[in-house]
């Protein structure tokens, strides 16, 4: 029996997982954490042999700085990284941090399965993308992690009292996100920003 942690903020995604892959019984999920922050911790404690690791967790700590610690410290453990959103340099972000695959959340769960069972057998994963014609960006995307989360809701018309309850943040934080992508990227107004992050392939193009 091969022994799961998943990390991730959303309860239906864990129970979903688990679901799933203890229904093969090949896997038991020993334990589910919704901060990434404490991952290191946990695959102390729990000693799993595979973690799916969501890209933003809670109180905006990072998925992928998670994993590269994981992989440095644990080098036994497979990672499979996860997200929810389409953003396209995420996946190449996920291999330059050592994880073993990467797949989007709105994959069924027997495509998480088979990826649990390829990984656990050493099979390469060839990364996906999403965005459709886009290649990642030259360099990655100059945003952290919440800050492309608060993008990506920002390019769906969504005020920032909106975007806070969607993420469970402060109104102050999405505000904060907002002013810090703008300055970074030059620009005065959202749409000159929302727009300047389509063209670059930075967020899913629909």
């Amino acid at each position: 029996m091969m022994k799961v942690l998943i990390i991730d903020d959303h309860k239906s995604m864990c129970d979903s997982l688990t679901f799933a892959l203890e229904g093969t019984g090949d896997f038991s999920v020993v334990g589910t954490l919704a901060n990434a922050d404490y991952a290191d911790i946990f695959c102390e404690r729990l000693k799993p042999d595979l973690v799916f690791m969501d890209v933003c967790t809670t109180e905006g700590a990072s998925g992928l700085d998670a994993t590269k610690i994981i992989r440095q410290k644990y080098p036994d453990i497979k990672v499979v990284v996860m997200s929810g959103f389409d953003e396209i340099a995420f996946a190449a972000r996920a291999v330059e941090v050592g994880a073993h695959a990467f797949v989007f959340k709105g994959s069924s769960l027997i495509r998480f399965v088979d990826i649990a069972k390829g990984v656990m057998e050493d099979k390469a994963f060839v990364v996906e993308y999403k965005s459709a014609g886009s290649p990642a960006p030259e360099g990655g995307v100059p945003f952290t992690e919440p800050e492309m989360e608060v993008l990506q809701l920002m390019s769906r018309h969504m005020t920032c009292s909106e975007i806070a309850k969607e993420l469970s943040i402060e109104e102050d934080d999405v505000a904060r996100h907002r002013a810090d992508m703008l300055a970074a990227a030059g620009f005065d107004k959202v749409v000159d920003l929302v727009f300047h992050a389509h063209s670059k392939g930075w967020i899913r193009n629909d």
